[in-house]
């Protein structure tokens, strides 16, 4: 075997025996002649070899693992799936990818929609992080440290009990990593900004195995590139996340009649230009074609805030949820338990808008026809999904140590669709309306001058690119850091998803 190799076998600490097990198993001539991508019966061996059987399996094709990502859409069947149980485990397995040359995919908790996002074919190999779960509060309480391949339903059960929270996710099933290095909502995040902006450190092993550290002090570029960057520069392996004492808080959820569109528009739209200034308030709508849901929530126990005033004079149809004195465990069981457990396709999409209650409006009715209509063919449910972002949240983001999204710093909002469908040949035919109704947001908002070319990467879909809207300063930067940090551009060339900067 070529010295190569030698240095191969080394940096993964291989013994005696096991580096004479992998060169029986490996002809010299296939060592360091695999630029084609192949070698990947070699690369599953050594990953058996170096990690141990029960972190690796080699014939995944009937393997429950394989189907766990959200979006059927998602499922694809690797060569071998390779679970690692530590940042070690992780730096073995990328020392493997970069020896054998070949593609692979990683994935927390699969919760992307967009095909090859978190999965790949028989033609490379799924790194499976779903072992990595790990949680753990700080002696003070101050930092929660979180594994990559948790939940956030798991992180507040964990937290709660022991008297704190964390900016995270909003929805149980959500993974933990995708959320925050694509940004991450949750109900804190005008008050105290995005889930990335309450990232104290990250341990994150590089393309080349090695394992740092990136914060205010260590490797403080790569620190602002992972929040909102996406997964360019390396794999997390551990969040540390500053604490919150675990609040009490207030929430009610409304639901409408379409017929009553204009006038709840009118009073979002009076509440984000008013209410909003109160930065513990917010409220969501969460509109379908035939019912329109509004989600008023306040961050302290105050029963019917005054910041939400413009609502309290509409008649619904529905409480669905009555006032209520809760927690963010409670409110996010509650919007979990919307959704469905149906294995399903599934599809976001993504633009943003400055506030006007008209543009809504006229977008929401040319949006309601399409999705109706593409209902009564495939049986497909759409959302229509208005966020409120203020420019407390950029605020915040600079306020933390900086962050690489370049989020306005204007009162505005994301706007973003939850598509769900059954049957792949309806793909197209569904997909079209969310991406017909983007066009129209941004051929109105521009006659309008209220169109804002900014995509939230984790509302984004799969032909959207929302890294290329973060600004050409940003985009420089984040070019540069990736070639610092992945010289060879490992996750760029041989990454099979995400939303990649080679891609831009």
């Amino acid at each position: 075997m070529d010295a190569r190799f030698d240095a191969f076998c080394s940096s993964l600490a291989l013994s005696a025996p096991q580096v004479q097990c992998l060169k029986d198993e490996i002809a010299e001539s296939a060592i360091g002649s695999h630029s084609d991508g192949s070698g990947l019966e070699q690369a599953c061996r050594a990953a058996e070899i170096a990690l141990g059987h029960d972190r690796v399996d080699t014939s995944p094709l009937n393997n429950t693992v394989v189907h766990e990502n959200w979006s059927q859409a998602c499922v694809a069947s690797p060569y071998c799936i390779i679970q690692p149980a530590n940042a070690a485990d992780v730096s073995k397995a990328l020392k493997i990818f970069r020896h054998f040359d070949i593609n692979f995919a990683v994935r927390s908790g699969g919760h992307s929609p967009n095909p090859g996002a978190s999965s790949i074919d028989a033609n490379g190999i799924l790194l499976d992080l779903q072992h990595m779960n790990a949680i753990s509060l700080s002696q003070d309480k101050s930092i929660a440290s979180l594994g990559p391949g948790g939940r956030w339903g798991d992180v507040m059960e964990t937290l709660t009990p022991q008297g704190v929270d964390v900016v995270g996710g909003r929805i149980p099933v959500v993974g933990v990593s995708g959320l925050i290095l694509g940004g991450g909502l949750h109900h804190l995040m005008a008050e105290l900004g995005t889930a990335a902006d309450n990232v104290d450190s990250f341990e994150v092993v590089l393309a080349d195995g090695t394992v740092v550290n990136a914060n205010t002090k260590e490797n403080n570029d790569l620190f602002w590139a992972l929040k909102g960057g996406g997964p360019n520069f390396g794999v997390v392996t551990r969040f540390d996340v500053y604490t919150i004492p675990a609040r009490k808080i207030w929430y009610e959820i409304r639901v409408y009649s379409v017929d009553d569109l204009a006038t709840v528009l009118d009073a979002h739209v009076t509440w984000q230009n008013s209410g909003a200034s109160d930065i513990k308030s917010t409220a969501s709508l969460i509109m379908t074609p035939d019912a329109i849901t509004v989600i008023l929530q306040y961050s302290a126990p105050v029963e019917r805030p005054e910041a939400f005033a413009p609502f309290y004079n509409l008649e619904p149809l529905q409480i669905a949820v009555p006032s209520t004195i809760g927690t963010f465990q409670s409110l996010a069981t509650i919007l979990g338990s919307v959704s469905s457990n149906q294995p399903m396709r599934h599809d976001y999409r993504a633009t943003s808008s400055r506030i006007d209650a008209r543009l809504y409006e006229d977008v929401y009715r040319f949006w309601q026809t399409r999705a109706l209509a593409v209902r009564d063919e495939t049986g497909a449910n759409q959302t229509f999904v208005i966020q409120p972002v203020i420019p407390n949240v950029a605020k915040q983001g600079v306020a933390r140590g900086g962050n690489s999204m370049g989020i306005p710093t204007e009162n505005h909002i994301w706007w973003t669709t939850l598509v769900d469908w059954t049957d792949p040949k309806d793909d197209e035919k569904v997909r079209s309306v969310s991406i017909e109704t983007t066009e129209q947001w941004k051929k109105l908002g521009q006659e309008r001058g209220l169109h804002i070319p900014f995509l939230y990467m984790n509302d984004a879909s799969r032909d959207q690119n929302p890294l290329a809207t973060y600004g050409a300063e940003n985009i420089a930067r984040l070019k540069e850091i990736s070639l610092k940090y992945d010289p060879t551009q490992l996750f760029q060339k041989r990454q099979n998803g995400g939303f990649l900067l080679s891609r831009i």
